[in-house]
């Protein structure tokens, strides 16, 4: 048999199992009465692909227990507190490619594939772009078959759900499980137990030994992630929390039935919200929980795999990676170092060898208060043995320093592991970064400025001791996601135009460059953008009852609401822009206005005051500009609430215009900005992230920049910024914020956005003042090239040809290249 007549019997196989999984699915559920509809449908379907993707993970996991030392990567172990995953089935039906089998049964049954997508509710397991990096990393381990598990918490609530209310964010639970997850595989026989609190006790031979006062069991659940282009997958593990006796039943039998669930409340508390507000204590406690009940439970998880595969745990660190996403699982070094030592009594220099290959960190922040930092008193509280760990780390490590850089007392303080209080109003505080760095043999940034800037700024110390573990790696996005899912006409544009070998290799886009002033293709691309926008202007006017102009400039920012990411220099703009359509209706050059629909979401903390208000402002500003008949068509704006991945997938094909606006310096990388470019939307940004790399690969001419590059904002600081001045010097901006401080967009309510403009012509941190005549100047030229169709056309296709490079398949290798590959510790 041929391999085409072998691909061919395979792929019958594969139709047929999934035809009689789907209708053994259909008919239990209806033996149980329920009602063959869209939502039946939906889970039918998603238990149907299911099976068949755990008989993958069986194969896969099979496989890898078999590689060899000589394997080109250690097995991933990748630690994050967000897997932000979005909607599964139509994921699995492409890698299964099972979407025409559906799509047939469907109409079969008078439905359509789409609709019953629809029915899906986003898995709740992330908030912002670290959730969506790690998503796009699991997808991509899979495809370049990785051995790996990533490792997360089951949120049953995820962070919050985003209501609206008198223009107002509400924060209620998201109730995402509420009828159970149909891709889920629960693993009863994986559980494992988690300390907190307790004393630690020293026996006879003087080995330490810590006996928790409270323990919590971690079952897991699967969540299985598929190639496609291959029958590898990759798998995220959940932990979920349960109070290992669940009631305590004399006080049940006293009546006391709230003190006889009290354990099981506290294991619950655990599984409930992402990012628990950390304006209270207990907040802060329940945070720190978190982190280290996702640590226990999956280094327990890996040495417990090591063993049954290997026997042996001297070669855990050459045949094992655990990756820290961020400094929210930096509790890995001291938990691994605590079962290697008390449970496996492994003495200290072996085990702190295994650490330090094992182990490997990212960074994400150049902004200090965004590094975790706990205070001593907490550890002592919850994790006494791990602060004993962390005290003799910090022992060693700075033992090590003074002998390499004696008498520089300063250095010690600046880097070691605990702060004694200097920072924090006296309070010693464990630095969670610094603890990830001093036990990791590489520390990375995520774009090319952020890398540099990490060795510059915070981390400049340790960057002199430790020159070698500090490199870069540019994120990257997942192509089968982004684009070929949630765009697939502009894909088979691609396709018609290439072919589809870009598919599998991203870095095959740049062939398009050749063909971005073609007529036709030009055409292609401006027609499947119009049906893209069609469809969330549909969204608009079925969730908020607007109607806006599908031929307007698409103009969106969509990500957390954050002051440095700067939705407020945004809101500055559409104000500016209102007030002078009001002036000169015909436009300042009598050619007219270029008609724009500003679209905006994204999320803020539930303890963020400031930007909280961003979001009522934003809403302000849309009730006054949208109902305004002066202005009509020519400028709308739009929040649309409760911001995911699935909204995402129907915003970003859409846009016209991507908002990339932080203030230089500020932005890690970004991932939105990808998203939004290799679906043909042009972008307005600063020299900030990963911006800087995108407009090298299309061309720096091909991406509006705009602002203060970094160099300058430091310097502008330096030597003492004052905002007033730009106000002062500007009349446009004088009344903008004049509009703002009077309350013209809140009924007069001068005292609603103080707090907002009080800040700006104070301190103004993120430098909106400075940078907002560019940014109105740079805004005119995006209107310039919207008039010209073929033009802007023309820059839509060198944006997407530019894109081949950010893939997270090329990401992902790099990683492995430099971090994860047993020969990456030999460097």
């Amino acid at each position: 048999m041929n391999s085409e007549s072998s691909s061919s019997s395979s792929t019958c196989g594969l139709q047929d199992a999934f035809k009689a999984a789907l209708q053994r699915e259909l008919q239990q559920r209806a033996l149980v009465g329920a009602a063959p509809g869209r939502d039946e449908l939906m889970r039918a379907a998603a238990a149907a692909s299911r099976e068949l993707l755990a008989q993958r993970w069986a194969a896969t996991q099979a496989a890898d227990a078999r590689r060899g030392a000589d394997a080109a990567s250690r097995r991933v172990h990748y630690l994050s507190m967000e897997f932000l995953m979005g909607r599964a089935l139509s994921n699995a039906l492409a890698a299964l490619r099972l979407d025409g089998v559906l799509q047939a049964h469907l109409q079969a049954q008078g439905q359509d594939l789409s609709t019953v997508l629809e029915r899906e509710p986003d898995a709740a397991l992330g908030n912002g772009g670290l959730g969506r990096l790690a998503a796009c990393f699991l997808d991509s381990f899979a495809e370049l078959g990785l051995p790996s598990f990533g490792y997360g918490l089951r949120y049953q609530y995820g962070m919050f759900a985003q209501g609206i209310q008198d223009g107002r964010q509400v924060e209620s639970p998201d109730d995402w499980l509420r009828l159970g997850n149909p891709w889920e595989l629960p693993r009863p026989e994986l559980r494992y137990g988690v300390g907190f609190g307790g004393r630690v006790e020293v026996d006879a031979s003087g080995a330490r030994r810590w006996v928790p006062a409270e323990v919590m069991v971690a079952q897991a659940y699967d969540f299985i992630v598929p190639a496609h282009h291959s029958e590898r997958v990759s798998t995220l593990r959940q932990w979920h929390a349960q109070a290992a006796a669940p009631i305590d039943f004399q006080a049940f039998c006293r009546g006391d039935y709230a003190g006889a669930a009290s354990r099981q409340v506290a294991a619950d508390a655990l599984n409930w919200v992402l990012y628990p507000d950390d304006s209270t204590e207990a907040g802060r406690e329940l945070r720190l929980k978190q982190e280290a009940f996702l640590v226990s439970a999956s280094l327990q998880d890996l040495i417990a795999r090591h063993l049954r595969e290997s026997g042996s745990l001297q070669n855990l660190g050459t045949s094992n990676a655990i990756h820290l996403n961020d400094t929210h699982p930096a509790l890995a070094p001291a938990e691994l170092m605590r079962l290697l030592l008390d449970e496996h009594g492994l003495p200290w220099d072996e085990a702190w060898a295994i650490t330090r290959q094992a182990v490997s960190y990212t960074n994400h922040t150049l902004m200090p208060e965004a590094l975790e930092t706990w205070p001593v008193r907490m550890f002592e509280a919850l994790l006494p043995r791990h602060l004993e760990i962390i005290y003799e780390i910090n022992h060693r490590f700075l033992q090590e320093l003074r002998q390499r850089f004696p008498g520089d007392d300063a250095l010690a303080a600046r880097v070691s592991l605990i702060d004694e209080g200097g920072n924090y109003g006296g309070e010693r505080r464990v630095r969670m970064a610094a603890l990830s760095i001093v036990a990791s043999h590489r520390v990375n940034g995520v774009a090319a400025l952020h890398s540099a800037l990490m060795v510059q700024t915070i981390f400049a110390d340790y960057a002199r001791i430790f020159p070698e573990r500090f490199h870069n790696v540019t994120n990257g996005v997942t192509p089968r996601r982004w684009l070929q899912q949630a765009n697939p006409a502009l894909s088979a544009v691609i396709d018609g135009a290439i072919g589809t070998a870009w598919r599998q290799d991203l870095s095959k886009l740049q062939a398009l460059a050749a063909h971005a002033k073609d007529a036709a293709l030009i055409d292609s691309f401006r027609s499947v953008k119009r049906a893209n926008k069609q469809r969330l202007a549909e969204r608009i006017r079925r969730e908020l009852g607007l109607a806006v102009n599908v031929d307007s400039l698409f103009d969106v920012q969509i990500k957390r609401i954050h002051e440095y990411k700067r939705q407020l220099l945004n809101l500055l703009h559409v104000i500016a822009r209102y007030q002078a359509i009001v002036a000169n209706p015909e436009g300042v050059d009598g050619r007219g206005w270029v008609p724009r629909t500003v679209v905006i979401a994204g999320k803020a903390a539930s303890a963020y005051h400031m930007a909280k208000l961003i979001i009522q402002l934003a809403h302000d500003v849309a009730r006054v500009v949208n109902s305004d008949p002066r202005v009509g068509d020519k400028l709308k704006l739009v929040f649309l609430p409760n911001y995911g991945v699935s909204l995402a997938e129907t915003i970003i094909p859409a846009a016209d215009l991507s908002e990339q606006i932080s203030t230089a310096g500020t932005e890690a990388s970004g991932t939105g900005n990808m998203k939004f470019a290799l679906n043909g939307a042009l972008t307005i940004g600063t020299w900030d992230g990963a911006n800087i790399e995108m407009a090298e690969h299309m061309g720096v001419d091909q991406m509006f920049v705009f602002g203060l590059r970094t160099e300058a904002v430091a310097g502008l600081k330096s030597l003492g910024y004052d905002p007033r001045l730009y106000v002062e010097q500007n009349r446009q901006l004088q009344g903008v914020i004049h509009a703002i401080a009077e309350g013209d967009f809140c009924g007069g309510d001068s005292a609603r956005y103080k707090p907002l403009v009080d800040k700006l012509l104070g301190a103004d941190p993120y430098l909106l003042m400075a940078d907002f005549s560019d940014y109105v100047a740079t805004q005119a030229k995006v209107d310039a090239v919207y008039r010209e169709p073929q033009a802007w056309g023309e820059q839509a296709i060198r944006n997407v040809a530019g894109m081949g490079w950010f893939s997270s398949d090329r990401t992902i290798a790099e990683y492995v290249e430099r971090v994860w590959s047993p020969a990456s510790l030999k460097a």
